[in-house]
């Protein structure tokens, strides 16, 4: 049985009358949080009792602070074994993406810092050795990781979780779409039999598939959902502009710098229209980067990084951020194509109106993909406002003056654009 409140039932609760661990309380105090979020007073009343809590909730609401918290506060609280060796985290958060996981972890550093609890992020894509030698050479308290490098240190016996006494799966009906779910199932099976340890399960979504997992690795789990007018946050103001192909870009140029935008999300679907989109707008001074998923690891977290300090205005993304990114700040999301599934809307316009503040969402809807625009609205359970763009927002932009710097990148990209369409696999003969 789930346990729902609406807006009207959402319970007030302060962080100081959970009676939480006095450094972890420190930590909270730190960030200035005083109120619990009501995804987060209703199930940390339960989770901090050493319950089983399967949590719903939309994106942004503090789903990662909620089972942090239970984490940190358990194991401050409670003695660990006399004898621990490295490799044998206490707690064990799954995440389905390597930038869901560092967010985790980061937001983990801030809450841990007036303790002594070890914290290690095991994802791919970052220096293997490096988080090895942790692993080897450390006492580790929490791990945060991606499934497939997680599993990768438990073959080469780096990481035991035989005595892990607290399991986090995080976005778990994203592992489900993203296949993940067998290898979710072997890590499970290394920690203790779910009489043995903790499990708490967090997303923005629950499928009936996902449900019935959860059956398997919780026992008695309390149900939660902190239930909304809307799919999509109502802090979010969502707009759709019909537009054609061929106005798209100057659209979004007249729409960012019109505006003065300063931090602005814009996700189109496909890799290379990601790269397109990325040079069009530099070559318009405008400072922007690309985070999709060829770009490799260290590079987006360079990006993340500009992002979050303000020297990069614009990012270009894929649906690989369309969960998981928490920076503040964003004012607008731009939906430069409407994604394929309606879920991953929901996802990419969550990255804004976060913790309570306002932000806005802007969908280009032109003759490719309008056609989404049903379902869309089928899952938000709303219909969206459709118009034409006012006539500035089309006005006619002028070419850019490109610097040589600019121009040789520029060919550059050309070139290697032209050298992978013209790219073809060599055919093997055949032989009797």
């Amino acid at each position: 049985m789930t346990d729902t409140v609406s807006k009207e039932e959402q319970p007030t609760l302060r962080f100081k009358d959970l009676k939480l661990e006095p450094s972890l309380q420190q930590g909270i105090d730190d960030l200035g949080f005083e109120f619990a979020t009501p995804i987060q007073a209703l199930s940390l009343p339960l989770s901090l009792q050493g319950k089983d809590v399967i949590g719903k909730a939309q994106t942004g609401t503090g789903k990662t602070a909620a089972f942090l918290i239970t984490v940190i506060n358990r194991l401050l609280k409670e003695p660990e074994q006399e004898e621990r060796f490295n490799g044998e985290p206490r707690a064990l958060i799954l995440a389905p993406t390597r930038e869901l996981a560092m967010q985790i972890e980061k937001d983990a550093q801030t809450l841990v810092k007036h303790t002594k609890l070890g914290l290690l992020s095991i994802v791919g894509g970052m220096d293997y050795q490096k988080q090895q030698r942790r692993l080897q050479n450390e006492i580790i308290d929490i791990v945060v990781g991606t499934p497939g490098r997680l599993i990768d240190f438990v073959r080469s016996k780096d990481l035991f979780l035989s005595e892990t006494e607290i399991l986090v799966i995080d976005e778990a009906d994203r592992m489900l779409d993203m296949g993940f779910i067998p290898d979710v199932k072997r890590l499970i099976r290394e920690t203790p039999f779910k009489e043995y340890r903790q499990t708490l399960m967090f997303s923005a979504t629950f499928t009936q598939d996902i449900m019935n997992l959860s059956s398997s690795w919780t026992i008695n789990a309390q149900q939660l959902e902190v239930e909304s007018d809307t799919v999509a946050a109502d802090t979010v103001d969502q707009k759709v502009y019909i537009v054609t192909t061929d106005e798209k870009f100057t659209l979004l140029y007249n729409l960012i710098t019109q505006n003065q935008l300063e931090r602005v999300m814009i996700f189109a679907n496909r890799r290379d229209e990601t790269r397109d989109l990325t040079h069009k707008l530099r070559d318009y001074g405008i400072k922007c980067a690309t985070l999709s998923g060829d770009v490799p690891q260290h590079k987006r977290i360079k990006v993340l990084e500009g992002f979050r300090e303000g020297s990069i205005r614009v990012m270009v993304a894929t649906d690989v951020a369309g969960r998981g990114i928490h920076i503040e700040g964003i004012s607008h999301v731009v939906n430069y194509s409407l994604p394929e599934d309606p879920e991953d809307y929901v996802h990419r316009i969550g990255r804004t109106g976060r913790a309570g503040k306002t932000g806005t969402s802007v969908s280009f809807a032109c003759e490719e993909d309008a056609f989404q625009l049903p379902a869309i609205e089928q899952l938000l359970g709303l219909k969206l406002d459709c118009s034409q763009p006012e006539a500035e927002l089309l006005q006619e932009i002028p070419k850019p003056e490109i610097s040589p710097e600019r121009e040789a990148e520029r060919k550059s990209h050309q070139h290697e654009q032209r050298r992978r369409r013209t790219r073809r696999p060599q055919r093997r003969s055949s032989s009797n």
